[in-house]
């Protein structure tokens, strides 16, 4: 029989949880921490003074409090000190941001993504915006990692990217590849857009509380992220999450998948703007047009957000049916189309998912906006500083 963990490792697992707490919640007292932690005024007290000293958090005394008595010392994230850098491999840009700890954005710089590049194709350029940044770096400031989301299946095993049938089902050597552009020290981790998503809505968005959650991430194709139960579901080899390509209707239109009828073929960005007439158009701000005509009376916009919403909402009472979660979440181009189309998807919802799976659902979009991507890209590079503040 194994012996119960050590003085050693209940302090560090003590640590790490402190630390988990004011990274997701901010500024937090320490009476707050005593109550929430579960630990002693003491233990709390020490704590807090091994991770200020390690230069992860600050403690100060309240503002302005209004009571009686020695106020409780509040400690927060040392946002600006302690940081990662966040990169998102999207559609039809890179993004990039240098992010503290606490989630909060300190540098942002984006550029354009050529059609048709490859994501290898493109790490020279988010090389070159992580240079830029690095510029503005203070010289005291902790780095920690690197964390990217990319459109794609990932494969933590080995660092490759699935890229979708658009291109063949290519397999990039994304980790690789990105560690030898950037050339410097510090973990590189690589996650999927609805995955990361996912994570940090769970954590600090718009589903925190919720323990079972579906991020639907929407551009040239459709991915999910899944929480059930508290922790991610990525399938075999991370590279579950392809909703995109459940078949809906059998007697629909060809998938690039080589199926007939995928879920993309019905609410992809392509799909709605075949409908209103823009065949030929492509990206974010081909949909976005489309959504505000539809909201300026344009009729054949009306149609085709009307017929995406209600494909959208068979599809999400199908996966509410198999996962049962409390809190649904549109992404991306999705955002755009759930706005004017929430009746739509929430009757058509109704009317596929069972009562039981059904009835608590929340729809929502992203909490954290366009941001959900890049900060839940630097969640996978705080995280094994989360788990063991004194070794990451």
């Amino acid at each position: 029989m194994r012996a119960g963990p050590s003085p050693e490792e209940v302090r560090r697992h003590n640590l790490g949880s402190l630390l988990r707490y004011v990274h997701l919640h901010g500024a937090t007292s320490r009476a707050e921490l005593t109550s929430l932690l579960g630990l002693n005024r003491s233990t709390i007290g020490a704590l807090t003074a091994e991770l200020t000293t390690a230069g992860l958090v600050s403690e100060a005394a309240p503002r302005e409090t209004g009571r009686a008595g020695r106020p409780s010392l509040v400690v927060r994230p040392q946002s600006a000190r302690v940081y990662a850098y966040a990169l998102s491999v999207e559609v039809d840009r890179l993004r990039a941001a240098r992010v503290g700890l606490g989630g909060r954005i300190l540098d942002h710089r984006e550029t354009a993504r050529p059609p048709g590049t490859l994501v290898t194709d493109v790490l020279p350029a988010l090389a070159g915006l992580v240079g830029e940044m690095r510029a503005d770096v203070p010289g005291d400031a902790r780095y920690v990692g690197t964390g990217v989301a990319v459109a794609g299946r990932f494969r933590r095993a080995d660092g490759t990217v699935r890229l979708a049938p658009a291109v063949d089902w290519a397999t990039e050597p994304v980790a690789a590849a990105l560690a030898a552009e950037l050339g410097g020290p510090g973990r590189l981790t690589v996650g999927n857009h609805a995955d990361v998503s996912a994570l940090v809505e769970h954590s600090r968005g718009a589903a925190a509380g919720c323990d079972n959650v579906i991020y639907l991430h929407g551009d040239a194709g459709i991915g999910a992220g899944v929480i059930a139960g508290g922790g991610r579901v990525t399938g075999y080899g991370g590279r579950g999450g392809d909703v995109g390509h459940m078949v809906v209707n059998p007697y629909g239109r060809e998938c690039s998948c080589g199926s007939r009828g995928c879920w993309e073929t019905e609410i992809g960005e392509q799909a709605l703007l075949r409908r209103a007439g823009r065949e030929g158009e492509t990206g974010g701000a081909a949909v976005l047009a489309v959504v505000r005509a539809a909201m300026h009376g344009d009729s054949r916009a009306q149609f085709a957000v009307r017929q995406v919403g209600d494909w959208i909402g068979f599809g999400v009472g199908n996966l509410a049916n198999i996962f049962n979660p409390e809190t649904v979440i549109f992404g991306g181009t999705l955002r755009d189309v759930y706005l004017v189309a929430a009746a739509q998807i929430r009757s058509r919802l109704n009317e596929v998912a069972l009562p039981a799976c059904r009835e608590h659902i929340r729809l929502r979009t992203p909490g954290l906006g366009n941001d959900a991507a890049l900060i839940g890209a630097a969640e996978l590079a705080f995280e094994h500083l989360l788990d063991d503040p004194l070794l990451g």
